[in-house]
């Protein structure tokens, strides 16, 4: 059964999503990454991100390509540049992305980091497509406490369904204060690289308690994240096996014993720090 998490409007979406940063960039594994999101939305890994950023539209192609008739069981997500974000240049350049998924919407929208533009302008856009349809729901990404804060505090910043942030085992700064800011909001946390991008150490804890599951290192670092409540999480997987591996991680359930040892070797921020982007 597929784990979800709910948005602030009630709806729920599948916890363990799939994220296209970097695919379609190399035609060589263009067939392979069609194969691979296939394979995951039929594992459950219904939720799709991507961003115009990506490849310049490329993977918002690709995604088309690989799931246009899985249309209707999908949740896409893409984002908007910050210097597209002014009143004019959200709605061309939703237009743009709904062009490039072929779809007539997106299940969700977001600001993918603070620009020049004032979040009024920009929240104004996309309460506009909202209301005609053309997205369901809006977010925004990198935003840290303060972000949040202003967002909030300007006409209808406070229907944001999500902020897609770096967090992961290595990166846990948001834990000291954005999350729990979000969560007292009923606002969901996405996590972009929930693996670090494969970065994780090589050895250590991880890899330790891997041996105790027949798991890797890092489907215990995405385990571990997948079990924070409220948690979105979008691995990249451009592999049949790298997205069964990503699937295998919501059934792995860690004792109080082993987070424990995971909060030894990583731990949970002590003070503020700033929000962390790659």
């Amino acid at each position: 059964m597929t784990r979800t998490v709910t948005l602030p409007t009630g709806e729920a979406v599948p916890a363990l999503g799939q994220g296209t940063w970097q695919m379609a960039e190399t035609s060589s594994r263009h067939a392979q990454e069609i194969e691979a999101l296939r394979l995951g939305v039929e594992l459950g890994m219904t939720l799709i991100d991507t961003a115009e950023m990506y490849g310049e539209g490329a993977s918002e192609k690709l995604i088309a390509e690989a799931l246009g008739t899985e249309r209707d069981n999908l949740f896409l997500v893409s984002k908007v540049y910050p210097h597209n974000a002014s009143h004019n240049g959200v709605r061309e350049a939703c237009e743009r992305s709904l062009k490039r998924l072929n779809t007539d919407r997106l299940d969700l929208y977001l600001l993918h980091w603070r620009g020049g533009v004032p979040l009024e302008e920009t929240v104004a856009a996309f309460e506009e497509l909202r209301l005609e349809g053309k997205i369901r729901h809006w977010g925004v990404s990198n935003f840290d406490t303060d972000d949040m804060e202003e967002l909030f505090s300007v006409d209808n910043g406070r229907n944001c369904a999500t902020n897609q942030v770096l967090y992961n085992v290595t990166r846990r700064g948001p834990e000291y204060d954005l999350i729990p800011w979000m969560a007292e909001r009923n606002m969901p946390v996405m996590a972009y690289s929930p693996i670090e991008q494969g970065r994780l150490p090589k050895s250590g804890i991880l890899q330790e308690i891997g041996r105790n599951h027949g798991a890797s290192s890092y489907q215990i670092a995405l385990a571990w994240l997948l079990l924070k409540p409220g948690t979105i999480a979008i691995p990249k997987a451009s592999s049949i096996s790298h997205v069964r591996d990503n699937r295998k991680a919501l059934d792995i359930r860690l004792s109080a014993e082993e987070l424990d040892a995971i909060d030894a070797a990583f731990p949970a921020p002590r003070r503020k720090r700033p929000l962390e982007m790659i």
